[in-house]
């Protein structure tokens, strides 16, 4: 993946598009039920992919490279991703989507609203349980990796900033990471608190690294060396986590 020369210029995708058009179909034809998050900027709401929405839905049947692509488009990093679905009527739906990190950068919420929506239905996927029983799911959530917290701003240099030091210092871009970084947090803070009320503490496991310093903790390095060490921070994950 190419990242723009300076912070200032639009982003590109690279050979990105590429590698995701090699696809197999819509949402429909996936082979797991799978619900991804994305944001529609001209609508300004989120917009959900859901296996079982778009079965009442078909305009949601998009292709899953156009899906990927779009919940992959992290402003400032990839380019807002623009595509058209068409239902069994003919009429076409436009989609105006970036990343869906920045409706729900921890999308666990995301996940077990679809599955207690289905219990709520009668779907017969799920036991006829208590749609608000969160202590009949099991939960494994799986981070994506943090950057280690005190490396990262402090108030005295955000003093100093503007709108441009908000949105670009040291190659970071300080207002997305505060936004997505609460986003996250604030999930993993409530369902915690949700699973150990109900005293089922143990159906709830978020795994995450918040100590990533330098390269593998850019969003935006996919060279063979990074990608190498991002592979062994996730053995690592794993051994800690007793996998």
């Amino acid at each position: 993946m190419e990242g723009p020369k300076s912070p200032l210029q639009p982003p590109t995708y690279g050979k990105l598009i590429t590698v995701l058009s090699i696809d197999g179909g819509g949402i429909r034809g996936t082979l797991t039920n799978i619900v991804i998050p994305t944001f529609d900027i001209k609508r300004l709401q989120p917009t959900i992919f859901s296996t079982y929405e778009v079965k009442n839905n078909p305009s949601l049947d998009a292709s899953l490279s156009d899906i990927c692509i779009a919940t992959s488009a992290a402003p400032t990093y990839l380019p807002a991703h623009y595509f058209e679905t068409k239902d069994s009527d003919g009429k076409v739906r436009e989609f105006n989507l970036i990343d869906g990190g920045v409706a729900a950068n921890n999308p666990t919420l995301v996940a077990i609203g679809e599955v207690t929506r289905q219990i709520m239905h009668g779907n017969s996927d799920y036991f006829a349980i208590d749609q608000m029983d969160y202590g009949r799911l099991l939960v494994i959530s799986l981070g994506t990796g943090n950057h280690k917290s005190e490396e990262k701003y402090n108030a005295e240099e955000a003093a100093k900033w503007g709108l441009l030091g908000w949105l670009t210092s040291g190659g970071s871009t300080p207002l997305t990471d505060v936004f997505s970084h609460a986003s996250s947090d604030m999930v993993d803070f409530h369902l915690s608190v949700v699973f150990q009320a109900l005293h089922s503490e143990k159906n709830y496991l978020r795994i995450q690294d918040d100590s990533l310093t330098g390269d593998v903790s850019s969003v935006d390095v996919a060279t063979k060396k990074n990608l190498d060490n991002l592979v062994k921070v996730g053995e690592g994950l794993l051994k800690k986590t007793g996998f």
